[in-house]
């Protein structure tokens, strides 16, 4: 089997990313992780860029003892000898250097003619093939150069002793096919090849890169540079766990090639990037994103109950995720409701599910997290009256400054609808005033309570109250996201309880 060397670059090309920046003691904190994750390289920086990245590289080298420290370097003496002196604490190092060679950059940025780029790769590898034993040489730009010309820069490095070839995608500008195109060409096409590993870089301008790195690999390619989640340059890298759970899961695609990544390491490391980046993971993130083990459709939670298989191709154990979710929600169906239920103790008859489920429905529409103390409270709130008197149908609410509170409620008896209007010194003493008018009593509030019983902007609100009905004081509570909805749900609970034994009925 081939293995598929990780090039890690979290700590350079993802630090570049715009608000990415670390500290030596973060970066150090990382590489650590990326070190039991089982990465085979670290890029730990570009240390002339300053002297807070030398010191990381340099932190990084005297504590890193399992992966290959690796430090960037421009064709230029003075950065060659900083990236060598940044390594001289580590067991293994390697030397990364570039050198733009597309037409667009050498006219705007080098201004130099393709025979001057030629010689000071030459020069630049030959530097420092002397102070490092292992090169790594990049033409920047690589996907836009003149392949001709790209054949040759490749073929002089090789020579001068590098040791890895990696073909940079700089600015994201390339497709699966044409990245296939450009490894089996140089495969193909530079006659030293053979004595160097083919590595590819890709940058996500147009979302292809972890596809584009991917296809390189297909082509021949032996390494892949990427980062934690993505992140880097603009749109940023190659995924490392798209990349590596993609080679794990497509094992009949990718035969007989393998990573030495420990995947269960995958989310801790993404959150840890996450945390020390302060960039958060969108929640469609491939592989580690919050909801790339979630199941909220009904026909999907219905399946993956049945067989997870059905729409899950990855275990999220392999992942470092202890298991998948059904999040209930407005899309969920009984079948994951019900076990749910069940996984909270409560085992309800037919009926008493289906009311159960109704309400979970109209609450779901409302609130976007549904939480087990949200089914808790809808179970209790529903099961515990089976057959109400007096149902709310709907309310109106006119308030505000300098307005008069006013209430229209209309109550559900025995399938007839009954409305009446009040008015109140707040909203829900209108309320509860207009309700008095419909079922022909007054009841006086001796204790009224509100409090959140989930979490959540938009938790659900349980309002207990104490009604004094001829003298007798009954417990009332409602529940609703909606405190007004809940107070109402709360008051006619307190009636219905006395409904039996009273003439108002």
């Amino acid at each position: 089997m081939d293995k598929i060397i990780i090039f890690d670059t979290t700590l350079r090309d993802g630090e570049q990313a715009p608000g990415a920046s670390m500290t030596p003691q973060q970066k150090l904190e990382i590489a650590l992780r990326l070190e039991k994750l089982g990465v085979d390289v670290i890029e730990a920086g570009f240390p002339v860029a300053s002297p807070g990245d030398f010191k990381a590289i340099d932190l990084i080298s005297r504590n890193i003892k399992k992966c290959i420290i690796c430090s960037l370097a421009r064709c230029i003496r003075q950065d060659i000898e900083t990236a060598a002196n940044s390594l001289r604490k580590a067991k293994l190092s390697r030397m990364h250097i570039f050198l733009a060679t597309s037409k667009i950059h050498l006219k705007y940025k080098f201004k130099k003619a393709e025979d001057e780029i030629l010689e000071l790769a030459k020069q630049a590898v030959r530097l420092s093939r002397k102070l490092c034993a292992d090169i790594e040489f990049s033409p920047e730009d690589a996907t836009r150069s003149s392949r001709p010309f790209l054949f040759k820069v490749i073929e002089t490095a090789i020579k001068e002793g590098a040791k890895t070839i990696n073909i940079p995608d700089t600015v994201g500008y390339s497709y699966p096919q044409e990245i296939f195109s450009l490894i089996t060409d140089i495969k193909n096409n530079v006659t030293n090849i053979n004595k160097a590993i083919v590595s590819i870089h890709c940058h996500n301008d147009l979302g292809m890169a972890s596809a584009n790195s991917l296809s390189a690999v297909l082509a021949g390619a032996r390494q892949v540079h990427c980062t934690i989640n993505g992140i880097g340059e603009r749109a940023g890298n190659a995924s490392l766990e798209e990349v590596v759970m993609s080679i794990k899961t497509r094992n009949d695609v990718f035969k007989n090639l393998y990573t030495q990544i420990n995947t269960k390491e995958l989310f801790r490391v993404s959150r840890l990037v996450c945390s020390v980046t302060d960039f958060v993971v969108p929640p469609n993130k491939a592989i580690v994103g919050r909801n790339a083990f979630r199941h909220e459709a009904g026909i999907h939670q219905d399946a993956v109950l049945k067989k997870k298989i059905t729409y899950e191709i990855m275990d999220p154990a392999d992942i470092g995720i202890p298991e998948s979710q059904l999040v209930l929600g407005k899309h969920s169906g009984r079948h994951a409701f019900r076990e749910r239920l069940k996984s909270l103790g409560f085992c309800l008859s037919q009926v008493q599910l289906d009311k159960a489920f109704e309400r979970f429905k109209e609450v779901a529409d409302k609130k976007k997290d549904i939480f087990d103390d949200d089914l808790r409270m809808i179970v209790e709130d529903e099961i515990r009256v089976i057959s109400p008197l007096w149902q709310l149908d709907s309310f109106k609410i006119q308030s505000g400054t300098k307005i008069k509170p006013e209430a229209v409620v209309i109550l559900n008896k025995k399938g007839k609808a009954l409305a009446k209007t009040s008015f109140g010194d707040g909203p829900v003493d209108a309320c509860f005033k207009a309700i008095d008018k419909i079922v022909g009593c007054h009841g006086k509030l001796e204790d009224y309570r509100l409090e959140s019983v989930t979490s959540g902007k938009d938790a659900l609100g349980q309002v207990s109250l104490k009604l004094n009905i001829k003298n007798k004081i009954i417990n009332g509570r409602g529940l609703s996201t909606d405190i007004i909805e809940a107070s109402i749900k709360a008051y006619l609970d307190a009636i219905n309880k006395m409904s039996s034994a009273h003439s108002f009925h």
